[in-house]
């Protein structure tokens, strides 16, 4: 396997990262250039033995990319969960056990070391009464019919060429 950002051949664990939305997997030198994403857990569950077949009664539609997009993270991520952890006067353990994950997670995750998954990112909303999500609707006005926002029309002025 070779590391995506420098192109050396990965020895030992490779890491996860994030650079500008881009996940990319490289090698221990190159992982201080990006925030470290955490693994998911299915890739070591264990598989299915090969003698029992799952009955295929009920077919369901392949998942698409754009089912799974909820919204963008939120830049502070990291200073809303401390906030909000030492507004309940949790420290860190406790938050750990409230969600049932590592305390080790929750401090990389406080110290914007570490982007949470989904499924971490939904518990830690949960339990601290927070939004880390980004989305759409929250950034569109809410004004009433009728109520004129701006386009990028109104801000563009054309100049007329002379032919």
């Amino acid at each position: 396997m070779q590391c995506e950002l420098c192109g050396a051949p990965i020895v030992g664990p490779s890491k996860t990262i994030q650079i500008e939305g881009a996940e990319l997997c490289v090698c221990v030198r190159c992982a201080k250039h990006g925030t470290e994403v955490q693994q998911s857990r299915r890739r070591g569950a264990p598989q299915k033995k090969p003698g029992l077949a799952a009955p295929q009664a009920s077919r369901r539609r392949p998942r698409d990319v754009f089912d799974l997009m909820e919204g963008e993270l939120v830049d502070d991520y990291a200073d809303r969960i401390r906030a909000a952890r030492e507004e309940k006067e949790w420290s860190t353990l406790d938050l750990a056990q409230a969600i049932k994950e590592r305390e080790l997670l929750v401090k990389k995750i406080e110290k914007g070391d570490l982007i949470p998954e989904d499924d971490v990112r939904k518990k830690l909303e949960r339990a601290l009464g927070i939004r880390l999500i980004d989305s759409a609707e929250d950034s569109t006005s809410t004004g009433g019919p009728g109520r004129v926002t701006m386009t990028v029309g109104d801000v563009i002025s054309f100049k007329k060429s002379r032919k």
